[in-house]
């Protein structure tokens, strides 16, 4: 005698009770919302900008009331007639003040960023190094001229840098020079200024680095015959370039488009390029073209920012 097998009942897993369901959609939407504010906020205080900043640069300027043309209007006939003016980029290549603005500032910020890694990286290791109880006087020192106006600052350095100013008096004082030495108003003093001034974007993030690192590395290092400069090149260093990498892009990304530095302390006749983006706002009043020094200058420093993205998900991968 056969035995029949008896068809399979699926069973529907049990209801989940209302308030465990309620709880886990509020959960959800709370996590939604987390994520749609800075989404939010760059639409409306970056993608928004933007987008009008590249709809000025397409137009023409005009003296009128904004200073530049439309780039759309209604035909007699009902169509939609739209112009794209491309001439001011074209404009940027022809004119040398432009290729010259862009290629003096991203000189600068290149050279202001290695010397503020210099003279940060020493900084930053010593902190990461100190004992516990000094470190957070240390990091207060570090983050105290963010207490003081960044104008005022600029203005004190002026006072020191000028030919009857603190360095120059000193020098005479002790007849190191005779004469005044000429500081303002040269890439020297940009170079000072801006170095001055963002030194603590490059301290910070090279700190966290160093302080996260595990000093059980260097012990092993040690005594496995490694001195200490050795130590340092082949454990600090390598564990250190994510902090390097983010110190420099904090510090080199603001420093291209700087205008207040070198227009007090630089020199007028090799403007960099913000200081030329202003001039043409403010002074020539051709809005369609700063804006498209601005869309090119944006698109630079995009540049390092995707570099830095691609660098950390290389590492992430690797790390996997």
């Amino acid at each position: 005698m056969s035995a029949v097998a008896e068809p399979s009942v699926a069973h529907a897993p049990p209801r989940r009770p209302l308030g465990a369901r309620l709880a886990d959609f509020a959960s959800r939407s709370w996590q939604a919302i987390l994520l749609a504010v800075p989404y939010l906020w760059l639409l409306v205080f970056f993608l928004a900008p933007f987008l009008i900043v590249v709809k000025i640069s397409l137009a023409l300027s005009e003296i009128a009331l904004p200073p530049y043309t439309s780039l759309w209007q209604w035909t007699e006939d009902g169509a939609l007639s739209i112009q794209l003016y491309f001439q001011n980029y074209a404009y940027l290549i022809d004119d040398t003040l432009y290729l010259n603005g862009y290629l003096n500032a991203l000189k600068i910020a290149a050279i202001s960023t290695a010397l503020c890694l210099l003279v940060g990286y020493p900084i930053a290791y010593g902190i990461a190094r100190s004992a516990p109880t000094t470190r957070n006087i240390l990091l207060l020192l570090v983050i105290l001229p963010f207490w003081t106006s960044f104008l005022l600052r600029i203005y004190a350095w002026m006072g020191i840098l000028n030919k009857q100013g603190l360095i120059n008096n000193v020098l005479i004082f002790f007849g190191v020079i005779d004469q005044p030495i000429e500081m303002m108003n040269t890439d020297f003093a940009v170079y000072l200024g801006i170095v001055y001034s963002y030194l603590p974007f490059m301290v910070l993030p090279l700190y966290v680095t160093l302080e996260k690192m595990d000093p059980s590395l260097w012990e092993a290092a040690m005594d496995l015959g490694s001195r200490r400069w050795q130590v340092f090149v082949d454990v600090t260093l390598p564990l250190s370039v994510p902090g390097i990498i983010a110190g420099g892009l904090l510090v080199f990304i603001p420093a291209t488009g700087e205008y207040v530095i070198p227009a007090l302390l630089g020199n007028p006749s090799s403007p960099m390029i913000g200081r030329v983006l202003f001039d043409e706002f403010y002074s020539n009043r051709d809005w369609p073209v700063a804006s498209a020094v601005a869309v090119v200058l944006l698109i630079l420093l995009v540049v390092p920012i995707l570099m830095f993205q691609h660098y950390q998900m290389r590492q992430a991968e690797e790390g996997k």
